[in-house]
């Protein structure tokens, strides 16, 4: 597949290497220059930094104008694959994610955490679990070559679903890793973080598909993606400059939190797609679907875990590691389902 037609282009390509190069460039920062991010870290209202809500809202809002919720009359079309989707995003990955924190973090790494940071980087995870994902999912389904419409629904119904499951569920895991969160914080970090933007994207999508033209949209989509990208690129080093002394004294601290969202992530997709495979799910459906539950939106979870604990803390650092590894992650389960793919039934 050459760059052209790539639908990764290079700054998704090569995302792990950018995050890199900022988690670098904000620890520096961070080390060198702390008094900015104090100053940064007091621009805040009613619990929500100001700087951030602007870099998050940035990142999400041109994912939003990509759900079609016209599409969502399609749903009963391959209904097999949507019964995937959803089973592994709300009733299995919250609660494995969620497990897997404790037994690494309570358990495993516990001589090498404290019991106050070991319950941050598990509620980070649990964020993480919790939040699946809305835009790279589009990229994943592009590279398997999968029913782009389909792809679409499942997507689609997640958001929806997703308004109304994300808080409970995430209360609920909070609660059972005795983790005390404040119930009118989560509610209005999902109304910031997913209603509104969710909402502005529906409206825009709209107005620009009067005539349901969809080359308004690829193109106005296409010219935000850069400050999208900005925007999680400026929230990493925001994130590690206020994490800076912390990873200075602690520097295996980032390891330790990739290897149990390492675990879920290669856990979810086998489980999605051996699911598919002895269901008789066609590749085109049963590949986006079991991407769809492996991947994250970790943009939600990097805004919601700085709302809910701040920008100092190891829920924040544990989301921003998900970012570090989802790229390298997704790229090797797409490999693996290209040359799988003759295993499935052809749709």
């Amino acid at each position: 597949m050459t760059e052209q037609s790539s639908p990764l282009g290079i700054f998704e390509r090569y995302l792990s290497l950018w995050v890199t190069l900022c988690i670098l460039a904000g620890v520096g920062m961070g080390v060198a220059t702390p008094s900015l991010f104090q100053t940064i870290a007091k621009i805040e209202y009613a619990s929500v930094n100001l700087v951030v809500a602007l870099l998050i809202w940035v990142m999400i809002y041109p994912m939003m104008v990509n759900v079609d919720f016209s599409s969502i009359k399609d749903v009963g079309r391959k209904p097999k694959g949507l019964c995937i989707t959803l089973t592994i995003n709300w009733l299995i990955k919250p609660f494995t994610m969620a497990a897997l924190g404790i037994l690494f973090f309570e358990h495993i790494f516990i001589s090498l955490v404290t019991p106050e940071s070991g319950r941050e980087y598990i509620a980070g995870m649990i964020l993480l679990g919790v939040a699946p994902c809305t835009a790279m999912v589009f990229v994943w389904s592009q590279l398997v070559k999968g029913d782009a419409n389909y792809t679409l629904v499942q997507v689609s119904i997640n958001d929806i679903v997703m308004i109304f499951a994300f808080a409970p569920i995430t209360a609920f895991l909070l609660g059972v890793s005795n983790i005390s969160v404040p119930w009118e914080t989560l509610v209005l970090a999902t109304v910031l973080y997913v209603l509104i933007p969710l909402a502005a994207g529906y409206f825009t999508r709209r107005k620009l598909d009067k005539n349901q033209n969809q080359e308004n949209i690829n193109t106005f989509t296409a010219r935000l993606k850069p400050f999208s990208i900005m925007g999680l690129l400026a929230t990493v080093i925001l994130l590690f400059g206020f994490q800076a002394q912390t990873i200075i004294d602690k520097p295996l601290i980032i390891a330790l939190i990739a290897i149990p969202l390492i675990i879920q992530s290669y856990g979810m997709f086998f489980l999605a797609y051996a699911w598919a495979y002895f269901w008789k799910v066609p590749f085109s459906t049963a590949a986006p679907a079991a991407l769809i539950g492996t991947s994250n939106f970790f943009e939600l979870a990097v805004a919601v875990a700085i709302s809910l604990f701040g920008l100092n803390s190891g829920a924040a650092l544990a989301t921003v590691v998900g970012v570090l590894v989802e790229v390298p992650v997704m790229l090797s389960l797409v490999w693996f389902a290209n040359r799988t793919r003759n295993r499935f039934v052809v749709s």
